[in-house]
C-alpha cells in the first residue's frame, strides 16, 4: 500500500483506497493495529478487483442503516469492518487469512 497523509479525512484516522492508504495523522504508520485494519481492507479490495468491494461495502452500510437506523451501528456491521475489527488485533492474521474469508464475518 501506498501510505499518503491527507487533512480531508475528518471523522476517519484512515481509509483504504487501493492502492492507497489515506491517513489522517502521521503517527498512525507505526499503530500496528491500525495499520492491520487497514491491510485487511486491501486485501478485501484486491480479492473483490476493487470497484464491485466499494459497491458491496455501499449496499452493505444501507442494508444494515436500515436495520439499525444509526451510522455507528451500522458501519461497524458491515461485513467487512467486522472482519477487520475483529482481526486488527492479529498482526499475523493476513499472512494466515484465506480469499472471501470476509464471509464469515
Amino acid at each position: 500500500m501506498i501510505h499518503v497523509r491527507t487533512r480531508l479525512l475528518k471523522r476517519y484516522n484512515g481509509m483504504c483506497l487501493w492502492p492507497f492508504l489515506l491517513i489522517k495523522h502521521p503517527g498512525s504508520r507505526n499503530d500496528q493495529r491500525f495499520i492491520t485494519h487497514e491491510s485487511i481492507h486491501a486485501a478485501q479490495q484486491k480479492e473483490l478487483l476493487v470497484i464491485p468491494f466499494y459497491i458491496w461495502y455501499g449496499l452493505d452500510y444501507l442494508r444494515q442503516l436500515a436495520k439499525y437506523r444509526n451510522h455507528r451501528k451500522a458501519y461497524r456491521n458491515i461485513i467487512f469492518e467486522r472482519e477487520a475489527y475483529s482481526k486488527e488485533s492479529d498482526a499475523e492474521y493476513l499472512q494466515q487469512r484465506k480469499l472471501y474469508d470476509f464471509r464469515k464475518f
